[in-house]
């Protein structure tokens, strides 16, 4: 398994750290312009809560903040800045230069990640950001989730596989690493509908992916079908059995950016062991 902490420390030659940032985009799949009800687990504060606590704060005030924190707490040396929160490529390309280009203040900085959906891409947005890769390492990672649309219609994703495999091409054409988010548990999927995908992923020898359990957050469409025993989240040591599988088909070269998720206790519902964030890894 080729960790992404040991493939930073091997590119830059120093200790790296992500820095998140909420640059205040919305999404369509939220906004109206796909849906407005969003992916059923989906809560930005769930996933992201450290960038949207500060989400009012100048994205030079987040970085700073941010590269202030990790040299403190991580004793890191470089910086890569990652837009997270919602879709990051869901404005006009003004607007996304504007932001992007606030990386360029910052001596240590040396990688640009930008999470997005595959529909939300175009080729003038990939000229932009690969107009940053003269001078960072630059990834975009896409929510994939799953491989199977069918899966994804019940997850209300609002786009198809096919759409992630067009984005994949266009990008990859470029000097743009890609890494690609997948869910393992979604509702309906079988074990060998997860291990599809992970081939899919080895197929296609995406450069990096996360990974991890779909746990149920306050508030969402899929708390409700909890609720109503509709569906049941992995216990842990199913999860650490898929995981295991999934790792095993994956291209060797691919990075792994993370094996599991975290949500603030104040917002998990369900499964309880999410909460504690390094229980994956010790147990693999």
């Amino acid at each position: 398994m080729r960790k992404f902490s040991a493939y930073l420390k091997e590119r830059f030659r120093a200790r790296v750290h992500k820095v998140s940032v909420d640059a205040g985009f919305s999404c369509p799949n939220i906004d109206g312009k796909i849906s407005d009800k969003g992916c059923i687990y989906c809560d930005n504060e769930a996933f992201s809560f450290q960038a949207r606590s500060k989400k009012n704060f100048p994205l030079k005030k987040q970085i700073e903040e941010g590269i202030g924190a990790a040299r403190k707490r991580f004793k890191a040396e470089k910086f890569i800045v990652y837009f997270q929160a919602h879709t990051n490529t869901y404005a006009p390309v003004k607007t996304l230069k504007e932001n992007y280009d606030t990386i360029r203040g910052f001596k240590d900085i040396v990688g640009l990640s930008i999470a997005t959906r595959p529909d939300c891409i175009n080729e003038e947005i990939l000229d932009l950001v690969e107009s940053f890769a003269q001078d960072y390492e630059v990834w975009f990672e896409y929510g994939l989730q799953s491989i199977h649309n069918k899966t994804l219609k019940a997850i209300n994703r609002g786009h198809t596989y096919e759409d992630f495999l067009k984005a994949f091409e266009a990008t990859r054409r470029r000097r743009i690493k890609v890494c690609s988010h997948v869910i393992i548990g979604l509702p309906g999927e079988t074990e060998e509908m997860i291990l599809k995908t992970a081939e899919a992923m080895a197929g296609l020898k995406v450069d990096g992916i996360k990974i991890h359990p779909l746990h149920v957050v306050k508030g969402t469409p899929l708390e409700e079908l909890f609720r109503r025993e509709e569906y049941t989240p992995l216990e842990l040591d199913e999860y650490i059995r898929l995981l295991k599988g999934f790792l095993e088909r994956l291209w060797p070269e691919t990075v792994i950016q993370r094996l599991s998720a975290f949500c603030p206790d104040d917002l998990l519902i369900a499964p309880k062991w999410v909460s504690h964030r390094n229980i994956v890894e010790t147990r693999l």
